[in-house]
């Protein structure tokens, strides 16, 4: 699974920072190294919808006070 956060200028004021570092944090807690390619992308186009990351190439926006949740319910059901 390849997952990809926007650290382009309106997603790094919105906590695209603290969204890389917190998903760092729980792939390696539940040992997924192996299973998630975690990556930066430049401006997805899609800056009105707060921090962008895609998934396998879809689309969400993720704030820094539900990407636990993100990673709980939508990163973790898709492996």
């Amino acid at each position: 699974m390849k997952i990809m956060v926007c650290i382009g200028s309106a997603c790094h004021i919105k906590g695209s920072r603290q969204i890389v570092e917190q998903l760092q944090y729980l792939i390696d807690r539940d040992h997924l190294g192996d299973k998630i390619e975690l990556g930066g992308a430049f401006c997805m186009g899609q800056c009105r919808k707060g921090v962008c990351i895609t998934v396998d190439d879809e689309l969400f926006s993720v704030g820094p006070e539900t990407v636990t949740d993100f990673f709980e319910n939508t990163v973790k059901s898709r492996l």
